[in-house]
């Protein structure tokens, strides 16, 4: 790829109009996933951050909350990427969601090897975060999982959680913009590995495994702010994939 194609490539990427409609599929497989295995063995299993994001919606309209909290999401992505489609003016690539789930490949193969060498003396393998619950389920159970992982906990824990975190630093501690970045990505980094230890299918806790999560909230967070949401969703999405099915 020459470099001007590359630098057009990397702007537009990050931008709405790709990022959300390159996370639209992720959702879908997500959401489909989650409406067939009530019907197996592993009835009732959702990834935590879903749970999370559709509490409010279930108790305020009972069953049919998630399906409106999935139609106001989509509804959402949509709206997004039409709007900055609008303001951009240009179609549509179809090329470059193909080179975005290249790179979504690749940075969660890289994720896996870089962050493990990081961590390598406090944990021995990356297997030990292929967690003991997990293993008992069934394996279209753990797909959904993992691609719920990717979709919702990017979703809770950098578009919201981050976002909200920075803008607090700012607003209400007077901080500077890279102060309040820098408080948000740590502090919302120390919150997302905290994440992982909660719930039935929550890991065994440990200060190694720990330690690998809050470098992996770095690196997710990082990622976001570098290549937008729908990047960082599939290559958290695909990294746990990886590391589940290896």
């Amino acid at each position: 790829m020459a470099a001007s194609a590359l630098r057009t490539y990397w702007r537009a990427s990050r931008a709405p109009r790709y990022s959300y409609t390159f996370a639209l599929p992720l959702l879908a497989l997500y959401e489909l996933l989650a409406a067939i295995l009530p019907l197996g063995e592993t009835h009732g299993v959702r990834n935590g951050a879903d749970v999370i994001l559709k509490s409010v919606f279930y108790a305020a309209l009972g069953r049919w909350g998630p399906l409106a909290f999935g139609v106001l999401l989509v509804g959402i992505f949509l709206w997004g990427a039409w709007k900055d489609k609008r303001a951009n003016g240009e179609p549509l690539r179809a090329a470059y969601f193909t080179w975005m789930l290249g790179e979504s490949v690749a940075l969660a193969l890289i994720f896996g090897v870089v962050v493990g060498l990081i961590t390598a003396r406090l944990l021995g393998t990356l297997h030990m975060l292929a967690l003991a619950p997990m293993q008992q389920l069934d394996t279209p159970t753990k797909l959904m999982v993992s691609l719920g992982a990717g979709l919702y906990e990017e979703l809770l824990f950098r578009v919201i959680l981050v976002s909200g975190l920075a803008s607090f630093g700012r607003v209400v501690c007077g901080m500077s913009p890279r102060v309040a970045g820098a408080f948000a990505v740590v502090l919302g980094a120390l919150i997302f590995s905290a994440f992982h230890y909660v719930g039935a299918y929550g890991d065994v806790f440990t200060i190694q495994s720990f330690t690998f999560r809050m470098i992996a909230g770095l690196f997710f967070s990082a990622l976001y702010l570098l290549r937008g949401f729908g990047i960082v969703a599939w290559t958290h999405a695909l990294y746990d994939v990886f590391l589940i099915f290896s």
